[in-house]
């Protein structure tokens, strides 16, 4: 809970305070029957999660085709390899570590998902945002942008060329810092059916910190998302390799920022 300083500006809860309140989720949670694949929409640790997620029941779509007639356009162009590759978007390089990351889009029973357009978007190397709102004190990079697509292949494969995003820090608390992350998009027939969640790198220091992957309570879920450091994908002198399959459904999913 934050109260207000006396020039009437909240106080923000400690760390400590913070990963209190993550450790009594997590022993709440030990010993029950029930998964937990997705976390609570009021996830407390997750301050505004209880001032953004919906109250009342989603509202249903009766014409989708209405829907398309005002829907979001990305892209002006049909997609193409260059979307793919967000270290090319501008006319020099961008500063940071050049990464790829690839794996399939599956459902619950393996099955491949061709042709299904995927989206991402993150922050640069520094760990910030190209995006009016992100005012943190931290390098824009003039040749990274941070957005790309691509669609899968036969197979269900997606593949992007990219730069490690940065850790960044935001105000859910005193020195709140998010473990670097992607976010990704997933469309399904219709822009009425997309499904948005974070991939995430092994091994982040920041991981116990982060309330938004702690709302994960069931720890084989949370580890789904993160990928995994394939040195096969790894291209010799120019980048290095990671692997992130998304299970649409079943008890494998990955999970989706349902609700947020």
């Amino acid at each position: 809970m934050s109260y207000p300083s006396p020039k009437g500006e909240p106080v923000l809860p400690t760390q400590q305070e913070i990963s209190e309140e993550i450790a009594q989720h997590s022993r709440a949670r030990t010993g029950t029957s029930e998964p937990r694949h997705h976390p609570d929409r009021g996830y407390v640790p997750y301050r505004s999660a209880a001032l953004r997620h919906p109250h009342r029941l989603l509202v249903t779509v009766d014409d989708p085709d209405a829907v398309e007639l005002s829907g979001p356009a990305f892209g002006t162009t049909d997609v193409t390899d260059l979307d793919a590759d967000l270290t090319r978007h501008h006319h020099g390089e961008p500063i940071g570590e050049r990464i790829t990351v690839t794996g399939r889009v599956l459902d619950r029973d393996g099955r491949p998902l061709r042709g299904q357009l995927v989206e991402i978007w993150q922050a640069n190397a520094a760990g910030r945002y190209a995006h009016r709102r992100d005012q943190h004190p931290a390098p824009l990079d003039p040749n990274f942008t941070g957005a790309g697509r691509c669609l899968t292949g036969d197979d269900g494969s997606y593949a992007f060329t990219t730069i490690k995003p940065g850790a960044y820090p935001w105000r859910n608390h005193t020195g709140a810092w998010r473990p670097a992350h992607i976010h990704f998009s997933l469309f399904g027939t219709a822009f009425t059916q997309r499904l948005v969640t974070q991939m995430y790198f092994p091994g982040d220091p920041l991981f116990p910190y982060d309330p938004i992957l702690q709302s994960v309570t069931d720890p084989a879920a949370r580890a789904r998302l993160v990928a995994a450091y394939d040195h096969d994908l790894s291209t010799p002198e120019w980048s290095l390799g990671h692997r992130w399959d998304i299970v649409l459904d079943g008890p494998t999913a990955t999970w989706i920022e349902e609700g947020r």
